[in-house]
């Protein structure tokens, strides 16, 4: 008998941006199971938006000031992260209105630096 086993590919991370939230899905909350909220940035000339989890540890130093601190909810199937200003804020940049349309976009993982980085570029 010569089997080959079905293997699955892993699943981008995506991360879709509306009006008041950013979502990722399973593959890119995975990178934030441990995450007790988060640092939000954007690079405009990269056109990327960079997502930093921070642990409890990291998120209660005094180093880091209140207002770059955000919430961050994290379900088993998702995470969501609800910051209405900085959306805006994502939405002069890129021209795309999230007041009427959810939009999506891959994400991929830099591991040296603990970011997940959202390509504004491509809209899947």
């Amino acid at each position: 008998m010569n089997i080959n086993w079905f293997n699955e590919k892993p699943k981008d991370c995506i991360v879709t941006l509306s009006q008041g939230t950013l979502t990722l899905n399973k593959p890119a909350t995975n990178y934030f199971e441990n995450a007790f909220s988060v640092m939000l940035g954007t690079d405009k000339e990269r056109k990327v938006i960079v997502i930093k989890p921070l642990t409890k540890s990291d998120a209660m130093r005094h180093d880091i000031p209140d207002n770059k601190k955000y919430k961050i909810t994290v379900r088993s199937s998702y995470s969501r992260v609800t910051n209405k200003a900085f959306l805006e804020e994502v939405s002069e940049m890129t021209g795309f209105p999230f007041k009427e349309d959810t939009h999506k976009f891959k994400a991929s993982w830099d591991s040296k630096e603990q970011l997940l980085i959202v390509d504004l570029k491509e809209e899947l």
